[in-house]
């Protein structure tokens, strides 16, 4: 809903406190003074800096600058009949230490009820004490839309004739969705002094300094899509068909990927934003983690916010289960890690931006079990060892990024991607042959193999098949140990992906 018809409504209904969240104080008061100029209401601004400023009238209370108390004692004055006077006060957070000026806001907005006064206070946060919770009704300053941002970049680009207009818009809207309007005509800018034109790159880049400004997200934006990543059709071809639907009520929410350790999960996560355009986004539960009081909690809000303001984007959970290990109740932390998983279920079910969510796990029995109910995630994919095929197919491409000549290699029936590429590697950082490097490699599945055949046994009827699709079948739960072994999927070792 458009922010100034939500403000008419609630100053009609007499919400004599309003706390608007916005990180564009300036782009807020031009909005309030266009709206408070088509219903002929009463603006006043107060700042630190400036103090007092009424439009169009000289008042001598201007002298007391910083002084919030005068600028609530004006909102106090009586007012004619039928006037409504509305006091807008910048970065009013900043000071609600003060109990007096506390007790004044609380009276202020008891009596402006019925004296037609309005407070609204502009902050890039919401921290109120306990007094004013109940008494502010908090507001969303909306970003720029697209129709905005695509206005601020055509402008842009008609002030230098010798730009040349882009032939789409999407992408460049794309990269800036979530910035201010300050922070995208800077992106803009850049892109025009560096390439001469607008490209989603230098958009990208600004985006990614936003993200390590709070240190909660890591953007990854790499060079490797599905080439790099022989195999797992089934799942390449769900997540991409989910991603380009444009279906104006069915949208993407994500998958799970549960699997071996080393399998691919978290390159196949990466290769996705790279091939469908989208940066991908890591979140590290573990930064969410505060000392004080409220401060996780808050943590992940703002992570979740910072997210939405990437859409479109794709994002990843890595090891959940270790992320979340504590959600049931019993890690002894006074339910710090139940009230962040319980944050991100909520967010997961309820949010509506276009964030496609992937999340990796090697034991999802430590998980509760509403974590992957319906509508949380579009699928539940398994991501099994790699057949004895596609393990010659992994040392071919190791050994050729490693430049080690053919040779004799160790037999292994049971290794998985990252072992074999651990192995190429360390025999050319060693200058060993690959059988003397294979000492030094012990395979997950003979280290746990236990917890491997636990976890294979529990996928099985329970997942989808990330390779051939439909449900997944342990081979020897299935009973023809060939014809599943030949399901099993081709798994990159390229450069740069990393195994989860």
């Amino acid at each position: 809903m458009n922010l100034n018809l939500l403000l008419r409504d609630y100053i009609a209904a007499s919400f004599s406190g309003l706390w608007l969240q916005t990180f564009e104080p300036d782009e807020a008061i031009l909005e309030l003074g266009q709206l408070c100029h088509t219903n002929s209401w009463q603006l006043a601004i107060w700042d630190l800096q400036r103090g007092l400023y009424v439009p169009g009238v000289n008042l001598p209370e201007q002298s007391a600058v910083g002084d919030p108390l005068a600028a609530l004692a004006w909102l106090g004055q009586p007012a004619g009949s039928g006037e409504t006077r509305i006091l807008v006060m910048r970065n009013l957070h900043r000071l609600l230490s003060n109990p007096l000026l506390i007790q004044a806001i609380e009276r202020q907005i008891q009596q402006g009820k019925s004296e037609r006064t309005f407070l609204i206070a502009l902050a890039p946060g919401t921290d109120l004490p306990p007094e004013l919770e109940k008494l502010f009704v908090v507001l969303e300053h909306p970003l720029p839309g697209r129709e905005q941002l695509q206005a601020i970049a055509d402008n842009l680009v008609q002030a230098l004739p010798s730009c040349p207009r882009p032939e789409d818009y999407h992408p460049i809207v794309d990269a800036a969705a979530g910035l201010t309007r300050l922070e995208a005509e800077g992106a803009f800018c850049l892109s025009l002094v560096r390439q001469g034109q607008l490209l989603p790159a230098s958009i990208w880049e600004l985006k990614s300094q936003l993200l390590r400004k709070n240190g909660l997200l890591q953007m990854y934006r790499g060079t490797e899509g599905f080439a790099a990543l022989g195999g797992l059709d089934a799942l390449k071809s769900f997540c991409k068909q989910a991603l380009e639907n444009r279906h104006p009520k069915a949208k993407a929410r994500g998958v799970s990927l549960v699997g071996v350790p080393g399998s691919g999960k978290s390159a196949f996560a990466k290769a996705l934003g790279q091939e469908t355009g989208r940066p991908t986004l890591i979140l590290d539960v573990g930064s969410l983690m505060g000392s004080l009081v409220g401060q996780t909690e808050a943590n992940i809000r703002r992570a979740l916010a910072t997210v939405d303001q990437m859409a479109p984007c794709i994002l990843m959970i890595d090891e959940v289960e270790k992320a979340l290990a504590g959600a049931g109740g019993s890690s002894g932390d006074s339910g710090v890690s139940a009230r962040l998983f319980g944050t991100f279920l909520t967010w997961l079910n309820d949010h509506t931006s276009d964030v496609f969510t992937i999340v990796t796990c090697n034991d999802i029995s430590r998980l509760p079990p509403e974590f992957s109910r319906a509508e949380r995630f579009d699928g539940v994919f398994f991501v099994d060892l790699p057949s004895s095929v596609q393990r010659e197919a992994i040392w071919q491409l190791a050994m050729c990024e490693f430049a080690i000549p053919e040779q004799a290699r160790p037999v292994n029936n049971n290794w998985t991607g990252a072992e074999i590429r651990s192995c190429c590697r360390l025999a050319a950082l060693l200058g060993t042959t690959l059988k003397e490097a294979a000492q030094q490699v012990v395979p997950i599945a003979t280290l746990a193999e236990d917890n491997v055949e636990k976890l294979r046994r529990w996928a099985s009827g329970r997942c989808i098949d990330a390779e051939v699709g439909g449900i997944y079948r342990y081979p020897t739960c299935a009973g023809n140990s060939a014809v599943g072994s030949q399901k099993r999927r081709l798994r990159s070792v390229g450069p740069s992906p990393s195994s989860n």
